[in-house]
């Protein structure tokens, strides 16, 4: 499956009702840039990042997308921001006490945005994310070994006949 969208739009609608129902603000879409971490931007990455149109900086959230597509699991991201970074002039440079101060809020307001998510999603998956990993396997099945049929026999197996 193509990965041009990387997020399950029935997770994200899920997720946008949960914010209203949270009272959170949010928006549905974005763009998103992963850099390797842990660290900051230099005010030059910074401002690349944002002339692109980035919405977000992060470091994980590709990589997550990623593994869950290919596990055939619905997946959308709850990108709750920290700081605006070294771009925002007059702004003070982060620092990781604020930091912390702001992920403790953002993890109580995650914990209900999730809540009201969950409770909204169908009981029955119906969209692309179900097949995902359809044409993952190219290999013909007879010159899968029995080992490795059994690794990924969790993935794969209903779509060679295992």
């Amino acid at each position: 499956m193509a990965f041009g969208d990387p997020v399950c739009a029935t997770v994200a609608n899920a997720r946008c009702g949960g914010l209203r129902q949270a009272g959170v603000v949010g928006k549905l879409g974005g763009t998103y840039v992963c850099m390797e971490g842990p660290q900051f931007s230099t005010r030059a990455e910074s401002n690349l990042y944002r002339s692109w149109g980035a919405d977000v900086i992060g470091m994980t959230n590709l990589q997550e997308a990623k593994l869950a597509r290919e596990a055939e699991i619905c997946y959308a991201t709850i990108a709750m921001i920290t700081d605006y970074d070294c771009w925002r002039e007059g702004h003070d440079a982060v620092t990781v006490e604020e930091i912390v101060s702001v992920l403790h809020k953002n993890a109580e307001n995650a914990s209900k945005v999730v809540r009201a998510a969950v409770a909204a999603l169908p009981t029955e998956r119906k969209c692309a994310c179900t097949s995902a990993a359809r044409f993952a396997v190219m290999t013909q099945v007879d010159a899968i070994p029995k080992a490795a049929r059994e690794r990924v026999g969790l993935l794969f197996a209903k779509y060679l006949g295992w």
